[in-house]
């Protein structure tokens, strides 16, 4: 029997253009919007649709824009018969898609995430001034190797390993001349690249910290519910589904390593899932999967069309 996960994109995927043609073709699509809009008290569904790159690209708009993304194919999915808890065995999310995966399916209201992601981009891009913090991908390098480069960089700064996103494809983060070691230390050990990211600031790093101490704040004062199927969470790379507990590991996880390539290896192992679904903005996930495991099927759900192939695939 063909098992499904429903996974959600992070940050990075977002498109000037996102949603538009959710918003044209579904009115349960434009009632997400209009929530989320409502929400924040801004039009963040205008910077979606036809902002500039440059607006959409903060933190604090890309994260909220790309769960509402997510949200809207889900409020479709839902008005086409397609049940969340009918038909995935787990959700799951990269970084800031843990969000989208719990709105999802039930532990947050969706103007909720909306305000949580908002809080949470501002926190992460306030935590360190800018200039002071870097990111770079490191391909090609076994972790093993990536955490001894991590360790020789730091030299009493912060290198923390911050992405494993998929075997040689992992990312490090910290201060800016820690960042810039790594990236000559990983092409002295064999990386195939080692390239700076252009991100405003250190994810899933101690230099987080504050942003961390923010959302454990924001994340006491909102209503949690069990989600309707278990959460495969970032920091462990094992399902959860206890509320207090996901609260922890949502907070742990700002500056905790996003455990990718071992969460998907867990859900097409032991989770016994087939089929990898990402609700959502772009298809980086859907590449990522391939290149964790082979047989793991992928598919990308984000326009109308991807939307009709979906259901016409689950309903068969």
């Amino acid at each position: 029997m063909t098992s499904y996960a429903f996974t959600f994109p992070g940050q990075g995927s977002q498109a000037v253009g996102m949603g538009k043609d959710l918003a044209a073709a579904y009115p349960e699509a434009r009632a997400v919007f209009q929530e989320v809009d409502e929400a924040l008290g801004q039009r963040l569904s205008a910077i979606m649709f036809e902002g500039s790159d440059d607006i959409l690209r903060l933190t604090e708009n890309a994260q909220p824009a790309l769960m509402a993304v997510s949200l809207a194919i889900i409020r479709v999915l839902e008005a086409k018969g397609v049940r969340l808890a009918d038909h995935a065995a787990y959700v799951a999310g990269h970084s800031l898609g843990e969000y989208s995966a719990l709105a999802a399916t039930g532990t947050f209201t969706i103007a909720d995430t909306a305000r949580l992601l908002k809080t949470r981009g501002q926190a992460m891009q306030k935590a360190v001034p800018v200039g002071h913090g870097a990111m770079a991908a490191l391909l090609g390098l076994d972790m093993a190797t990536t955490h001894e480069v991590a360790a020789e960089a730091a030299q009493g700064e912060v290198c923390d390993v911050a992405n494993d996103n998929a075997p040689g494809q992992v990312v490090v983060s910290g201060t800016v001349a820690a960042i810039e070691r790594a990236v000559e230390l990983a092409k002295a050990k064999g990386a195939k690249r080692a390239l700076l990211l252009p991100v405003s600031a250190p994810f899933h790093c101690s230099l987080m910290q504050p942003a961390a101490d923010a959302m454990a704040q924001a994340l006491a004062e909102v209503t949690m519910n069990a989600p309707l199927v278990p959460l495969v969470a970032n920091v462990l790379a094992t399902p959860i589904t206890d509320p207090a507990e996901i609260r922890q590991r949502l907070v742990e996880q700002v500056t905790g390593v996003v455990r990718w390539t071992e969460s998907v290896t867990w859900l097409t192992g032991p989770g016994g899932v087939t089929n990898l679904a990402e609700l959502g903005t772009g298809k980086v996930l859907t590449g990522l999967a391939k290149r964790i495991n082979a047989e793991a099927i992928g598919t990308s759900v984000s326009t109308p069309a991807d939307i009709d192939a979906f259901v016409a695939a689950l309903l068969a």
